[in-house]
């Protein structure tokens, strides 16, 4: 007992700080020392708040001790839970721990491994990686049950990486991993796209001994077939088909599903067939996993049998499942069949879902029809189906794109009859529609209400006010807006920046364009292509080549790479100042930068061209790339032909422009 007491007493001297457990605890089971001990008069109320704390952590201890002893485990666990989850004495779990492993030494592993699976049952990872570590300290090996339950508590959780350092920890150790510690091991790799360490995983147990289960080979086969290695998928089929093992509509679905995600169509479509010779029933996931397939490839004929299997087979079609080829017959721009397959669904009460109905209403705003828009929506209303502020959204856009303003605020007034709030996406199309049909007036009106309904101006309000007001050369508008934004505490984007900078290189304010474009910088925006390109332009706009080329060699410089419109900007810059040699010199430099030459490139060099025979090459390159002259290189040409005297070829050329009907 006075062992006990020295270990007890010396524990809490060196860890007081990290347990928050002073030395006076070391008296609870010695009256002794209890009495002999001298407490200044001043730190009385202290030490009395001390004395009860640690009596009541002694008596936690005592209990938990008691109920193990007595074999009441479900007691103990029971009591642990609630100094888990309720007001505790004890700073963490795993002080709870260390203090229960000094007052009880021969109970520690049983309490740990109770305390672990609590941990990890209550997804508490942290305090269970920590305990876990605190009885590695201690020598001991959790149980093959506690580590299991932390392993499938780290998946679960979405924490890949603590997954496969925890299983390499416990390799380290010695311990011997069973299948299921291997299949959340490989399970954390998939996830992380570490196909190549899942594998070395599955050698591993094969060498020591331990047979993958089917869980196991599934996870493999949707890894593989998520990153499209096909093959390697249909390796890991076979290998289990080899062992003997059982495949289930998951492993058969998973690959069938990868199947379609390449385009090997009829492979997908022979596995469903072999599941049936099988004995594996095909399930509804396998049926809309293939009419997913084919309504991506376009080929809706097929689509519809494996529909028609399915309704054979028993299976209702539900709203879900309509929706696939609903939306494959709207890619393949066949309406008639979509509006036929809608009816369709109507007639037998089927619904479809709030993504289908979105597209199909945004497809018949795009076509202009709005009435067929508004009574598609009403019947789904009529069925159930409640709608959304997305669904309005794309309505009100719809009557934006062709300029029905008042049928868009119509529907806007209609969705808050319905107690749907407006969202900044609402007020945004409203407001960037009336600043492109220059209704000022109308614009800030509707940012004012934008207010009123207490939905706040965001990053894209901002940036269409920013656009708008530029478009109509109101630059200290824009920079005020500018101001607001910082006011707001709203951070302005690469968007931003670039609405103000097209503005003022429109208007030839370079010089401020550039100290605006310094100033992102500063700011810590990377700018992209399309500030380069409107800054390329505005300078070779107002004639000002060596600005242009300076943007462009420090773009060049930078991380930001030339895209086509860069070089097309800078031959017409060149080519304009007479300067065509230099023009056709940036041609290597587009096809070794990764850019293709474009028809405007080509448009571009020709019209610059004084020589006949320079034209003629660059025509013929033309032909080579498959790139067709417009109207412009036509005219140039006959008009070359015709400066040199070369009436045959003149009339060659119109006869041919004629035939293209570009005349």
């Amino acid at each position: 007992m006075a062992k006990r007491v020295t270990l007890l007493s010396k524990f809490c001297f060196t860890s007081e700080k990290n347990l928050q457990i002073p030395l006076s605890l070391s008296t609870l089971s010695s009256p002794i020392k209890t009495q002999t001990r001298e407490t200044p008069t001043a730190n009385i109320n202290n030490k009395n708040d001390s004395f009860i704390h640690n009596h009541e952590c002694h008596q936690h201890i005592q209990k938990l001790s008691a109920f193990l002893q007595q074999g009441q485990t479900e007691a103990a666990q029971n009591l642990s839970k609630s100094l888990l989850f309720s007001k505790s004495p004890f700073a963490s779990p795993s002080d709870l721990f260390t203090l229960f492993s000094v007052t009880s030494p021969s109970l520690k592993l049983i309490f740990s491994n109770i305390l672990l699976s609590l941990l990890a049952d209550s997804k508490m990872h942290s305090e269970a990686l920590e305990l876990y570590k605190a009885i590695r300290k201690e020598g001991m090996q959790p149980s093959i049950t506690s580590l299991n339950l932390l392993l499938e508590t780290l998946v679960s959780l979405n924490k890949f990486d603590k997954t496969l350092n925890l299983f390499e920890e416990i390799i380290e150790s010695g311990f011997r991993p069973n299948k299921f510690m291997y299949g959340k091991a490989v399970q954390a790799a998939v996830k992380l796209g570490d196909l190549k360490r899942a594998n070395e995983f599955v050698d591993s147990m094969k060498k020591k001994g331990v047979s993958p289960s089917l869980f196991i080979y599934n996870v493999l086969i949707g890894g593989f077939c998520k990153e499209k290695r096909i093959r390697h998928a249909e390796k890991v089929f076979n290998e289990i088909l080899e062992r003997k093992l059982v495949a289930s509509s998951v492993t058969y679905n998973t690959l069938i599903d990868g199947y379609c995600k390449v385009g090997e169509l009829e492979k997908a479509f022979d596995l469903k067939e072999r599941m049936v010779r099988e004995n594996v029933e095909p399930n509804l996931v396998t049926f809309n996993t293939l009419v997913s397939g084919f309504c991506h490839a376009r080929r809706m004929e097929e689509a519809k049998r494996v529909l028609k299997e399915m309704e054979a087979r028993g299976f209702a079609l539900d709203g879900y499942t309509c929706s696939i080829p609903f939306v494959g017959f709207l890619k393949s721009a066949n309406v008639e069949r979509a509006l036929a397959l809608y009816e369709e669904m109507s007639g037998k009460g089927v619904g479809i879902n709030r993504y289908t109905l979105s597209n199909w209403l945004n497809h018949l705003c795009k076509e202009g029809n709005f009435e067929k828009a508004e009574e598609v929506l009403q019947k789904e209303i009529e069925k159930g189906f409640v709608p959304n502020v997305v669904v309005y959204n794309t309505i009100v856009n719809g009557y934006c794109r062709i300029g029905y303003m008042n049928r868009a605020i119509s529907m806007v007034e209609h969705m808050e009859k319905l107690r749907l709030k407006p969202d900044s996406v609402t007020f945004n199309t409203l407001i960037g529609k009336f600043f492109e049909m220059k209704e000022m007036e109308s614009a800030e009106e509707w940012v004012k209400k934008m207010r009123e309904k207490d939905v706040l101006p965001n990053v894209e309000t901002y940036n269409i006010l920013i656009k708008g007001y530029g478009k109509m050369c109101l630059l200290d508008r824009c920079f005020a807006i500018i101001e607001e934004m910082e006011k707001c505490g709203i951070k302005q984007n690469i968007v931003s920046y670039g609405s103000l900078i097209n503005c003022l290189c429109k208007v030839g304010m370079l010089l401020e364009a550039e100290i605006t474009f310094r100033d992102i910088v500063s700011r810590g925006v990377l700018p992209n292509v399309l500030i380069y390109n409107m800054l390329i332009a505005g300078n070779c706009a107002a004639g000002k080549l060596k600005g242009a080329f300076r943007f462009f060699d420090e773009m060049m410089k930078g991380e930001t790479r030339p895209t086509i419109v860069t070089y097309n900007t800078l031959i017409n810059g060149l080519c304009k100042q007479g300067r065509v040699t230099e023009a056709e010199d940036l041609l290597p430099q587009i096809t070794s930068s990764g850019c293709s030459p474009d028809v405007i490139t080509y448009n571009t060099l020709i019209s610059g061209k004084e020589g006949i025979e320079l034209a003629e090459r660059l025509f013929r390159e033309m032909a080579q790339m498959h790139l067709p002259p417009d109207l412009v290189v036509y005219n140039v040409l006959v008009h070359l032909y015709a400066k040199h005297g070369d009436v045959r070829n003149a009339f060659a050329l119109h006869h041919e422009m004629v035939d293209r009907n570009l005349s």
